[in-house]
């Protein structure tokens, strides 16, 4: 550190000394000082401050050295790195009255930030003349003032300091006066004329001086006043003040009018020479805009606020003259107390724009100082902050702070702060002051993202649509920008890896996952996944979730049936009963199973067709066959059931057995029914027989019906003689006889036939089918009093056919072997 001071007559710097101070705080040092004249030319230098405070000509520009002050006269080469002059320095503008003049600066660096303090001394130069407050002085003196009497003159000022300051002052040669020059006790000087000798007014009247005050300048300035002196007759006594000088403090703040002093004079003589009245001699223009005087009781009062930050002390000399023109004077000194009348001020030097949210305690985010024109304790300032934020203040020197943090920030609790700064003084009352600051909190990426759930669950029926969304998940972060912006994908699956692409894909942006194919349920009941939700922060931050996919059930497989299986040529096998097989006897089972899960896989069991219902009975949820009944004597060796079965679902799916059960003993009892059963009538063969036989037949009926017709009428009375005939034949007594082979290649379909003893109500009456089947079991015949006729339908719907009125007719079965008698009794119903 070192001091730099310019000389006045050459303008040169030298070094005064190099010294080292103690440090403060580590980033505050005892200040830098420089010495200046005033009046420098702007853009002068005043010192590299670059290189006093350790800097490169480079780390100028890239740490942003700068200087801040409350009114800046200076300004930083960004090249060279001097401190340069920016406007005009006047000391005496400046620093009025004081003796010493500095300039207080800071330098202020970034990359780190630090600050640095710098004393610019500007030291007088000789740039103003001593100045009287009047060019002229008229004085009145007696001719009986005796030799040695002295005369206080109005005193020049020069604003100057120091050796330019007024030093002297002279007193044209003459030989009724002298000048002494004394010495004011606030340092000044003032002159005083002394008389030599005895004045004559008849002799001389009047006197013409010449005073000049000269400053100790290189080269000297100086100011002149006119002195004009009228003698007067004799007055013999002089005013003469009680005190010589009047010393008086008052507080600032007064109100005006308030007495300051009261200053007093008498005179000896009597009548109008002992009237004496008061002025101000010589006062400057500020005490007399201050103060006033009254002449007649020599009372000063104020005029205006007094103002110790303006005005420390004000010294005023008060003349007392009597009518007979003799004076005298007296000086009173008025000291200005300091009052605690002005608030702390809060200056903000330096303000970091962003704090990064994970910053470590103790960061310096601000730089203050405070200053108040008050004086001793008045003056002396604390700060605080406002309560619950993670700051704080570290005091420096010279009225210096940090503001840094005091704990960890959270940009997602609170991205700003509002941080009052209060500073206070030590007055009595306190005053104090606040300033506020938002410090801004910038985002890191410092929370990774988080799932609404801890885990999904997501339920898709098979055969979806490919490419249909099938779930979203979602996941926030609370940060901000690419910190805050989730990206979704699938980092692990129980799947294979090549086929996880085949089966889900996820949207990196919204998070909803796809499937790319249609699931099926009975090859893949449910899978997981692991999706992952990755910010763009920088080290990126993740979180995983689960998502279980439960690929539900539709109905889209029907039964299949294990037992009865088909032969190798496609045709049915076979499975024999014992003929003394009791009612209950297990038969067979029929055997299906449904790839299906759930209500879709619920099986029953239903006959469709069978060769002689009710000789046997399934059960609807086992699919067992059992035997309903002992086999009669009527009863076909070879039965043939067509059994459906269905499964639960909406709408259901079904599949068909068929079941050939053969009434045998033994084995070799059996395989001739067998072998017989293996060779099958063509039906459909047998049907275009059996229609072009029909077509025939109602031909030659149509003709036998006309000629009946013809007959009728011509033989009416033969007419119960016939109608005997067709009762003998339709409503036998015998009983119905149904051939042994009525069922084969056919699924059963009955009608009732009722033929009356009256021929002329013939009934033919279909039944309808029946959609339902028993609860627990199918019973395949039943004892009927009516006669039923089979016929073949490609449906395999069982068809009833009944009879509602038919007398004591015994019914008649009719089968398809016997279709002949079926058209003769169908054209028979036509015609009658």
């Amino acid at each position: 550190l070192r001091e730099i001071s310019f000389l006045r007559p050459a303008g040169k710097r030298q070094v005064l000394f190099p010294f080292l101070l103690p440090l403060f705080y580590p980033a505050i040092c005892e200040p830098i000082r420089y010495s200046i004249p005033e009046e420098l030319a702007k853009g002068s230098v005043v010192g590299n401050l670059a290189k006093d405070l350790g800097l490169s000509v480079l780390d100028v520009s890239a740490r942003k050295l700068r200087v801040s002050a409350e009114k800046l006269l200076f300004y930083v080469d960004a090249e060279s790195g001097d401190l340069l002059v920016k406007d005009r320095i006047d000391r005496e503008q400046i620093c009025k009255e004081r003796r010493r003049c500095e300039l207080q600066l800071e330098a202020v660096v970034e990359n780190p930030l630090n600050i640095f303090h710098i004393i610019v001394v500007v030291e007088d130069i000789n740039d103003h003349a001593p100045q009287f407050h009047k060019g002229e002085i008229n004085l009145e003196i007696s001719e009986s003032v005796t030799p040695g009497t002295g005369i206080i003159l109005e005193s020049a000022e020069d604003p100057d300091i120091n050796m330019n300051s007024l030093n002297k002052y002279q007193l044209s040669p003459n030989e009724y006066f002298s000048l002494e020059v004394k010495d004011n006790p606030d340092g000044g000087k003032y002159p005083e004329l002394v008389l030599k000798k005895t004045l004559d007014r008849e002799t001389q009247s009047s006197h013409h001086l010449v005073l000049t005050a000269l400053d100790s300048g290189d080269p000297p300035q100086s100011s002149t006043a006119q002195i004009r002196i009228l003698v007067v007759d004799a007055n013999d006594n002089p005013p003469v003040f009680s005190q010589n000088m009047y010393k008086v403090s008052l507080r600032e703040g007064v109100p005006p009018g308030t007495l300051v002093v009261k200053v007093s004079a008498t005179d000896q003589d009597e009548g109008f020479n002992a009237e004496i009245t008061y002025s101000f001699l010589g006062v400057v223009n500020k005490a007399q805009h201050v103060f006033s005087l009254d002449s007649a009781t020599g009372s000063i009062i104020t005029h205006q606020p007094l103002d110790f930050e303006e005005v420390e002390r004000y010294t005023m000399d008060v003349e007392a003259k009597d009518r007979g023109s003799l004076s005298t004077q007296c000086k009173v000194i008025v000291e200005v107390l300091d009052e605690n009348d002005n608030n702390p001020e809060i200056i903000i030097t330096s303000l970091s724009d962003q704090i990064l949210e994970d910053s470590h305690p103790g960061m310096v985010v601000a730089l203050f100082k405070t200053q108040d024109q008050d004086s001793g304790e008045n003056g002396e300032v604390t700060c605080n902050l406002s309560r619950d934020i993670p700051f704080k203040i570290h005091s420096s020197s010279n009225n210096y702070y940090k503001l840094v943090t005091d704990g960890a920030l959270d940009r997602e609790h609170s991205p700003q702060y509002n941080v009052t700064i209060t500073a206070t003084d030590r007055g009595k009352p306190p005053l104090s002051s606040s300033i506020s600051i938002t410090l801004h909190i910038t985002d890191v990426n410092d929370n990774a993202p988080v799932f609404q759930q801890a885990s999904y669950v997501v339920h898709v029926a098979e055969n979806n649509p490919p490419g249909a969304s099938i779930a979203q998940v979602s996941a926030s972060d609370p940060d901000l920008g690419p910190n805050g912006r989730v990206s979704y994908s699938i980092v692990a699956s129980d799947l294979e890896p090549r086929a996880l692409a085949s089966y889900v894909s996820v949207s990196a942006q919204s998070g909803v996952v796809f499937a790319q194919r249609a699931f099926d349920h009975e090859q893949l009941r449910a899978f997981e996944l692991t999706l992952q939700a990755r910010d763009q922060g920088s080290p990126a931050l993740s979180a995983n979730v689960s998502l279980r996919v439960l690929v539900g059930d539709r109905n889209d497989n029907a039964p299949r049936v294990l037992y009865p299986a088909l032969g190798p040529d496609g045709s049915a096998l076979f499975d024999t009963v014992p003929r003394a097989a009791q009612p209950g006897y297990l038969v067979t089972k029929v055997v299906a199973v449904d790839a299906d899960s759930g209500h879709n896989a619920w099986l029953s069991y239903h006959v469709l067709q069978a060769s002689e219902p009710g000789l046997f009975s399934l059960g609807l949820r086992t699919g067992e066959v059992r035997t309903a009944r002992a086999l009669g004597d009527r009863d076909a060796a070879r039965q043939r059931l067509l059994v459906a079965v269905r499964d639960g679902g909406q709408p259901p799916l079904s599949a068909t057995a068929t079941l050939l059960l053969v009434f045998a003993d033994s084995l070799q009892e059996a395989l001739p029914d067998v072998s017989e059963r293996q060779a099958p009538a063509d039906p459909q063969a047998e049907l275009q027989f059996y229609l072009v036989v029909a077509l025939a037949l109602i031909s030659v009926l149509f003709l036998l019906a006309v000629i009946l017709a013809v007959a009728l009428r011509l033989r009416s009375s033969s007419s119960l003689a016939t109608g005997g005939c067709f009762e003998s034949v339709l409503c036998s007594k015998s009983g119905p006889e149904i051939p042994s082979n009525y069922s084969e290649g056919t699924l059963p379909y009955a009608y009732n036939l009722c033929v009356p003893g009256d021929q002329t109500n013939v009934e033919f009456n279909f039944l309808t089918s029946v959609d339902h089947f028993p609860a627990t079991q199918d019973i395949l015949n039943k004892d009927s009093s009516l006669g039923h006729v089979i016929f073949p339908q490609p449906n395999y719907a069982d068809t009833l056919l009944s009879q509602e009125s038919c007398g004591k007719s015994e019914p008649l079965l009719i089968t398809e072997n016997s279709a002949a008698d079926l058209v003769f009794l169908f054209v028979w119903h036509i015609l009658f």
